[in-house]
């Protein structure tokens, strides 16, 4: 069975639309929720908690790109989709924790200067015009920092495994082998 013309132009639009549509839900979640509960114990128990549903939903993606017939594509969609999510949770942590102490900060934290910071953490830019101050401040800077490695090394490199997989599986089920003389360029 032959693609259509256009099928893969087609399914790459819907993955991008799925991607922005996806990450404008959770950017609009993030400035239109109430966030004005102060920063407990239950605020880093409910960070682990997202960190964990992040951790579940790239553990359940990289399931699904390895039986994607378009495992590359799936790939860009799953980091587009996790990325955010997990950006997100630590710029409402850092805003809950500025908002209960303070002088945990440099300046005061608004929900886009909490997102600046976790971005600058992130990309490890360094600290410039928002530092941390107060010790809880600079714990959560670190976690953040070795959580970013782990999700930059290890979630990079299962996301790689599981397009090879993909690509792999797709070889083994083409009638012609894999040698790339069918007319069904899966």
């Amino acid at each position: 069975m032959a693609r259509e013309p256009g099928g893969h132009r087609r399914e790459t639009l819907l993955a991008a639309v799925r991607s922005v549509v996806g990450t404008g839900v959770v950017v609009a979640a993030y400035y239109l929720l109430p966030l004005d509960a102060a920063f407990t114990a239950r605020t880093v128990i409910t960070l682990i908690g997202g960190l964990a549903a992040v951790a579940l939903l790239l553990f359940w993606q990289v399931r699904v790109i390895m039986r994607s017939p378009r495992p590359q594509l799936r790939a860009v969609e799953a980091v587009a989709t996790a990325l955010p999510l997990f950006l997100l949770l630590f710029a409402a942590v850092y805003y809950l924790l500025e908002r209960s102490t303070p002088e945990s900060f440099s300046e005061s934290l608004s929900r886009t200067d909490a997102l600046y910071f976790t971005m600058t953490v992130f990309s490890t830019v360094g600290f410039g015009d928002i530092s941390p101050h107060s010790e809880p401040a600079r714990v959560l800077a670190t976690g953040q920092m070795a959580v970013d490695l782990v999700l930059l090394g290890v979630v990079a490199r299962y996301l790689v495994g599981a397009v090879q997989e993909g690509m792999r599986q797709q070889q083994l089920t083409a009638p012609d082998g894999g040698n790339g003389s069918s007319s069904d360029a899966r």
